[in-house]
């Protein structure tokens, strides 16, 4: 009967088992962990691998009749990982030399996201020094979440692969408590597990990975909103971004980078892909950056056609932008609409929206995707090339330790020319299914409320600046709906968390990175939390750590991942590709920022290394002057910027929206925090209000731009 099992399944789901195999045969004490997506998995497990190893089933998935039966064919045992005594049953196992096989998570798993890991088979690899061994139970089409679109054979009977992914220990700490020992085994197992988890993704380009979505969810299926539009599903977003790709081959060459300067909406993301079924890659125009910022862009990135809408030129006022971007092709999405002839609308209706496979321009995955741009708050702007694998790399890497299903519904009101918003805002829902609100302005802060209430959204993008105006022009009940609410592109405020906690009762996960990382680099989660931290380093993620001399508290992080970007392109040198390279060699990118690293893992943002001071022989750190700042006036905002002066040296500023915040009042702040009097500013500046950027962080170059005229104690923007 064993053996007409593994006929059946084989011949049903064309099992097969990838991986190197020799592990089986030289440890002494095999721990395999994997994560049940299905019944089916346990008996996969205990027919198809090397050794027969005994399969450990959940206990409430042994009570079918049919599963039960199906059961008496393999070695297993039904035991509860969440049971202090399966641990000494789990040993005795290993001792006698019978490979284990277990599911951590101790349950069906609902998503794509690692859930709640067990102590117990953690604890059970620690003690015993097994070898553990990830294996996964990989389904056609499983990363792309529910399934709707695909005929009903494909969603019954997907192709089944099996893969042996490399060996890991899980070794002891020294000294300390039981419970120090046991989160810790925890951790490194659940990090094992999202290292699986990752690696079972398949990257291939924007494009094609919509496509995929599309045939899982279905056409039918509503996605996208806007406040100009009613809701558009799978297939109007396939509409318009074939017959866009279609116009935009008359006016560019394959592999050109294209500007795209239009507002949050849903257009905004056929255009971008698009450029991409075309082979031509996004240039994400900044439309809040000036002339100069613009002109910086244009030339850094070698734009020549920029694709646009009078509409959203005239209502935003941004005729001066197209100064700057003089001697380029600017195409009007009015005007283009026009060109769509009969022979164009028979192409599309025809051929294009039945095999959009055949009609898009193959592309590897390693190829440019975007290019996106620094933010520019401390110095010139920079283009940052993100490939194809990099922006649907660090979606993986989200989807591994956050769930993102069907039933949420983001509401992002960040600019899509920002990494974070083009990534996780745009990029994510298309792959997953997620439901997507984009609202024009980040900057609207008595709508995003409204409409996070009127939209039943569950999951809300921002920035600490951001959500602080939100929550202060919010009712309690505007965001009773809400999941997550994930802060990024500065660092999270504690008076801003606390807000919305008293008065929302939602904790604000913290996230960190930067836009040559695609953005992500580390995330707070619900299952990795701790306040003042941005969670621990997402899966895939290498980093190194560079003392910095003159910095007691963290040191300089250096990253790389399958996340991290191509290269710049450099205004000076436009269109020329600089690939990444840092100090501790190529491949490598150095952030900037100085990090202090627990032991458990958790990352804390000291501040960026452009942004500490030299006073008296002794580094402070300009976020540490904000820090007091915003405790000694919490319901006011505050900025920190450098003045250098020949003679007396650096110094540190204070912007000020309190009218009346004063060095004394900061002085003795400074002193009930126990921080040194070096963090008080040397001068304060009162604003009416601080600059802000378009997706919400502070502009500290223009702060600096009025620094350098030397104003009174006042000044307004």
């Amino acid at each position: 009967m064993r053996n007409f099992f593994l006929f059946f399944l084989r011949l049903l789901f064309r099992v097969r088992v990838v991986g190197d195999l020799t592990v089986f045969d030289h440890a002494d004490r095999l721990l395999i962990v994997s994560s049940l997506r299905s019944r089916l998995d346990t008996l996969l497990l205990g027919l198809f691998l090397p050794l027969h190893p005994v399969v450990i089933v959940p206990p409430g998935e042994t009570k079918g009749r049919v599963m039960r039966w199906m059961l008496r064919y393999i070695d297993h045992e039904p035991l509860d990982m969440s049971h202090p005594a399966t641990v000494k049953r789990l040993l005795k196992l290993l001792r006698v030399g019978s490979p284990v096989a277990l599911f951590p998570e101790g349950r069906i798993a609902r998503d794509n996201a690692v859930m709640k890991v067990y102590p117990v088979p953690a604890l059970v690899a620690m003690k015993s020094s097994a070898t553990v061994l990830p294996v996964n139970v990989e389904r056609a089409g499983q990363w792309l979440g529910p399934s709707r679109g695909n005929s009903w054979l494909a969603r019954l009977l997907p192709a089944i692969t099996i893969r042996i992914l490399p060996p890991a220990r899980i070794d002891g700490v020294n000294g300390g408590s039981a419970r120090r020992r046991r989160e810790h085994a925890t951790r490194r197992l659940t990090s094992i597990m999202q290292t699986m988890t990752l690696q079972s993704y398949t990257f291939k380009p924007i494009f094609e990975c919509f496509l995929d979505a599309c045939a899982a969810h279905g056409r039918n299926t509503v996605l996208m909103e806007d406040p100009r539009g009613g809701p558009q599903t799978y297939g109007q977003i396939l509409r318009t971004s074939l017959a866009l790709a279609r116009l935009s081959k008359r006016y560019t060459r394959e592999r050109e980078n294209v500007g795209v300067l239009l507002p949050n909406v849903v257009t905004t993301v056929g255009v971008v892909l698009g450029l991409s079924a075309a082979g031509r890659v996004p240039a994400m125009l900044n439309y809040t950056s000036g002339q100069h910022g613009m002109e910086i862009a244009r030339a850094a990135a070698g734009v020549r056609t920029v694709i646009t809408s009078r509409r959203f030129i005239e209502q935003a006022r941004l005729q001066p932008l197209l100064d700057a971007l003089a001697g380029c092709t600017i195409i009007y999405l009015e005007e283009a609409r026009s060109q769509f002839g009969l022979l164009d609308k028979l192409w599309l209706v025809a051929f294009a929206l039945r095999f959009p496979r055949l009609a898009m321009v193959r592309q590897s995955a390693e190829a440019p995707a975007v290019v996106l741009f620094t933010s520019g708050s401390e110095g010139r702007a920079k283009g940052v090339v993100l490939s194809h694998q990099a922006v649907i790399a660090n979606v993986a890497q989200i989807r591994t330790v956050l769930a993102f299903t069907p039933r949420d519904k983001i509401l992002n009101p960040l600019p899509l020319y920002h990494a974070y918003s083009f990534t996780a805002g745009m990029v994510l829902p298309l792959i997953t299914g997620t439901r997507l609100y984009l609202y024009i302005s980040a900057l609207h802060y008595r709508a995003i409320p409204e409409t996070a209430y009127r939209h039943d959204c569950t999951v809300l993008f921002g920035t600490s600046t951001l959500l602080s105006y939100y929550a202060s022009n919010a009712s309690p009940m505007d965001f009773c709906r809400l999941r997550y609410v994930i802060s990024g592109g500065e660092k999270l405020s504690p008076d801003v968390a606390r807000v919305w906690m008293e008065k929302f009762g939602l904790r604000i996960l913290d996230g960190y990175g930067c836009t040559e990382c695609a953005p992500v680099i580390s995330l707070t989660t619900p299952s990795f939390y701790r306040s003042g931290a941005v969670g621990v380093f997402l899966p895939g993620i290498d980093y190194r750590l560079e003392n910095v001399p003159g910095i007691e508290k963290g040191s300089l992080l250096h990253v790389r991942g399958p996340n991290l970007m191509l290269g710049y392109y450099f205004y000076d040198q436009p269109g020329a590709l600089q690939p990444p390279r840092s100090e501790v060699g190529p491949g490598w990118h150095n952030t900037g920022d100085v990090v202090a690293l627990e032991e458990d893992g958790f990352v804390t943002i000291c501040g960026r290394i452009r942004r500490f001071a030299k006073i008296g022989g002794e580094m402070v750190s300009l976020d540490q002057v904000e820090q007091v700042a915003r405790q000694a006036s919490p319901d006011h905002y505050h900025a920190a910027v450098l003045s250098v002066h020949e003679t007396s040296g650096e110094s540190t500023v204070l912007f000020t929206t309190d009218p009346v915040l004063d060095r004394i009042t900061l002085q003795r702040t400074a002193r009930e925090l126990g921080v040194q009097d070096l963090a008080v500013a040397r001068r304060v500046v009162r604003v009416a209000a601080l600059p802000l950027l378009g997706h919400g962080k502070t502009d500290y170059v223009r702060l600096q731009q009025v620094l350098a005229q030397n104003l009174p104690e006042a000044a307004s923007f």
